[in-house]
């Protein structure tokens, strides 16, 4: 499968050549879902506690004696039937997610890239170069390519501060590196827009 190079003016300059092990298979939608759920798990802080009993100050003391009083027999006021108790069966801190075989997950990205590639969600751009820090300019790259209304990721290879600060004011813009891009994103994404050294670089990863 061939896809074609534009410039930074959206002017076609060529074509690259797309691996069919990487682009080209059938996308196992059942491990992409798999994925996307492990994902999101790995995600979630699982910082949310709760105090039971042994963990409330106070209570050593029988509030009243076991008979003759008529109420109920009680041995703490820290009891979880207390108001001011401890709680039972509360959340606590852990860790949601789980380990993701690495096969499955390169199974997962490749089936994305496929559907996306089936779809002609793909684009590939010569280079990025910006002469400074500027959201606009990201913006009219994108205008040219036809992208200025749509979910787009860009994924570029080695480190570019110049894009990262450029593109972290748009909502509907994602920029990263090749090497470690993440299946939602490329899932939530419209069109993926590789640089050609992203493009090479991923293709070698995947």
């Amino acid at each position: 499968m061939n896809v074609k190079v534009y410039n930074q003016d959206g002017v076609e300059v060529g074509s690259v050549e797309l691996k069919p092990e990487i682009f080209e298979i059938e996308p196992n939608e059942a491990i992409v879902h798999q994925y996307i759920v492990n994902f999101q798990a790995m995600q979630r802080q699982g910082n949310a506690s709760t105090r039971t009993r042994k963990d409330i100050s106070g209570g050593g003391k029988k509030p009243w004696r076991q008979k003759g009083t008529g109420r109920a027999r009680a041995g703490s006021i820290r009891s979880p039937l207390w108001h001011g108790g401890g709680t039972v069966f509360g959340p606590h801190p852990r860790w949601y997610g789980s380990k993701f075989p690495r096969k499955m997950k390169r199974l997962a990205l490749k089936s994305v890239l496929s559907d996306k590639a089936r779809s002609e969600k793909i684009k590939v751009l010569e280079a990025i170069k910006l002469e400074e820090i500027k959201t606009k300019a990201v913006l009219n790259i994108l205008a040219k390519l036809n992208l200025a209304d749509k979910k787009c990721l860009i994924l570029d290879e080695g480190k570019n501060e110049m894009m990262v600060l450029s593109c972290r004011n748009l909502k509907k813009v994602k920029y990263g590196r090749a090497a470690k891009v993440n299946g939602y994103d490329m899932l939530n994404a419209d069109y993926i827009l590789f640089t050609k050294a992203g493009l090479d670089k991923a293709q070698e990863v995947f």
